[in-house]
């Protein structure tokens, strides 16, 4: 089990340790940055190890379009300081993203041209051309574009994609950060992770707390910051809590309420985007049944198995589909485990661990809306854009043969 290990540096000297230690070791580097609390350090930081240096930094922001307006300021504030030492990639491409307040719409697009007349805001003027990405294909997943575009930015180069993510954030982040095994890092630096060869993940404010990251924006006031960060104090959100993300996901949309109140232009912009956002802004806060968060119940007349059957049937026609070969693969899956018939409900501790199988569980999934069904053991699979990527690769690496060829 990890525990922590005290030493006797502050956070800001640690990091700027861990961030030398990269300039010197490899020959590529970009930021992935999102003008949040947490990027936003971590960017200030290395733009002043790379100014010393006399060197430029790759920054990439992919703008989402579902953003606060302050956040977009921000952003051009950070880049126009810092113009001069950095080589921007303010990606505007359209990627595909969950929206989890909706059984009718549970993906959507963000910048598709064919509904651009609903789009939250225009693009920015700094945005990148996109057919210098030559792997990216529309409709793309964020996650398998943030890894080709680490691969693309290398050019076969050893490099290294600075993150501004937080061991104390999450459980989820904890793991991301955390490599377990050696040949999983670099140089065995535990914040750092091998994505492909010659190409890792820097998480160099990996050990900060929340009261860090606001003691440095406290302390450094001649430095940018997000000004939406003050509205949401004002509001009344705890410091803890206050956090920028795509408005619609599964963890995310915990916020969406807060648009209304910090930026109601930006809100109504957000209502006519999406469907389900007034809903889902209104009951997100729920517990229970609304939303399949802590315990649930189901109707006296019912089994779970016969609950989790008539929720089926109250979801759309794609949507009931679409669980019911999630829930087919869960029942299977344990079947080969030794399981010949799924368990109403199974103890408390064992579901919430996934320990053991039962129809309890998979009500919840539909209750929370769970598209993916990670609630089940299950993961996101790759979207139909990346296998279009895929046969564009293996068409390029045939031309390339054939050309070879017929050049000798």
């Amino acid at each position: 089990m990890a525990t922590k290990n005290y030493i006797d540096k502050s956070v800001i000297q640690a990091s700027k340790e861990r961030i030398s230690k990269i300039f010197d070791s490899f020959e590529r580097y970009y930021i992935s940055f999102s003008g949040g609390k947490d990027s936003t350090v971590m960017m200030h930081l290395i733009m002043e190890e790379a100014i010393k240096r006399g060197v430029k930094v790759g920054v990439l922001i992919i703008d989402l379009e579902a953003q606060y307006s302050n956040t977009i300021q921000h952003l051009e504030n950070m880049i126009e300081m810092y113009k001069d030492h950095i080589d921007l990639h303010w990606f505007c491409g359209e990627l595909l993203l969950r929206n989890a307040v909706s059984d009718f719409q549970p993906k959507w697009t963000c910048w598709d041209e064919e509904n651009k007349h609903l789009w939250v805001r225009d693009k920015p003027k700094l945005e990148a051309d996109l057919s210098q990405y030559d792997f990216y294909v529309p409709k793309m997943e964020f996650e398998e574009f943030m890894v080709l575009f680490g691969k693309w930015y290398s050019g076969g180069k050893l490099t290294a994609g600075f993150i501004g993510i937080r061991a104390d954030e999450s459980l989820h982040r904890y793991r991301a950060i955390v490599a377990t095994k050696k040949n999983l890092t670099f140089n065995g630096h535990k914040w750092t992770t091998k994505l492909v060869d010659g190409l890792y993940n820097v998480y160099p404010i990996y050990d900060w707390r929340t009261e860090d990251i606001w003691i440095f924006h406290s302390r450094f006031k001649e430095l940018p910051h997000n000004k939406v960060y003050d509205l949401m104090t004002m509001a009344g959100v705890k410091l803890s809590n206050q956090r920028l993300c795509q408005p619609y996901g599964d963890d995310q949309k915990k916020g969406l309420w807060l648009y209304h109140i910090l930026e109601p232009d930006t809100w109504y912009k957000l209502l006519n985007r999406v469907s389900g956002v007034n809903s889902g802004a209104l009951y997100v806060q729920e517990r229970g049944n609304m939303t399949g968060v802590n315990d649930i119940t189901k109707p006296e007349n019912h089994t779970w198995e016969s609950y989790t059957n008539y929720l089926l049937k109250s979801l759309p026609q794609k949507m009931q589909i679409h669980y019911k070969e999630r829930f087919k693969k869960f029942i299977v899956g344990w079947k080969k485990r030794g399981y010949d018939k799924i368990p109403d409900k199974a103890p408390h501790d064992l579901e919430i661990k996934c320990w053991a199988p039962s129809w309890k569980r998979m009500a919840r999934c539909i209750l929370r809306n769970d598209f993916y069904c990670k609630g089940l053991g299950q993961t996101q699979p790759k979207s139909e854009a990346y296998e279009v990527y895929k046969q564009i690769k293996e068409k390029r690496k045939l031309t390339e043969k054939l050309s070879n060829e017929s050049a000798n």
